[in-house]
């Protein structure tokens, strides 16, 4: 398969194929005659899997580590267990501080539905902001 039809097959775009052949990710053939990629079916099968890690969270670099654990016969699953440990961890955190901000965003919308459209007038940028941090203590 050349770079375009693997990508096609995989559902990629034959940039990302090109960027995992360039970073070690996959491993194609190299045609005798003219030099191109060639892409068999271990190497749709192992895109396929950089697809599905990366829709689980796992970052290229994280991929790379599990794939070559593989390689050299050795099971990845304690990795794999504790990067997702790790990400989960993460995420709620993260989600976390995005509650935290959709309720400042919330308080402020309420607070200026009753303020009018202020003028800049050289001492203040926009007087909205500025109020929401005037009246909640740099905390909105």
């Amino acid at each position: 398969m050349k770079v375009s039809e693997i990508a096609r097959k995989a559902g990629v775009t034959p940039d990302s194929v090109r960027y995992y052949a360039r970073i070690g990710l996959l491993a194609p053939a190299k045609d005798a005659a003219n030099g191109y990629r060639r892409f068999n079916g271990a190497d749709l099968g192992r895109l396929r899997f950089v697809q599905q890690a990366k829709r689980l969270g796992f970052q290229l670099d994280e991929i790379a580590k599990i794939l070559g654990m593989s390689e050299h016969g050795r099971t990845p699953c304690p990795v794999v267990r504790q990067i997702v440990q790790q990400r989960i961890v993460e995420t709620r955190r993260r989600l976390d501080e995005m509650h935290a901000l959709q309720s400042r965003l919330e308080m402020a919308l309420a607070l200026w539905a009753a303020m009018p459209d202020g003028e800049p007038d050289g001492h203040a940028v926009c007087a909205l902001i500025e109020a929401t941090v005037e009246n909640h203590g740099g905390e909105a």
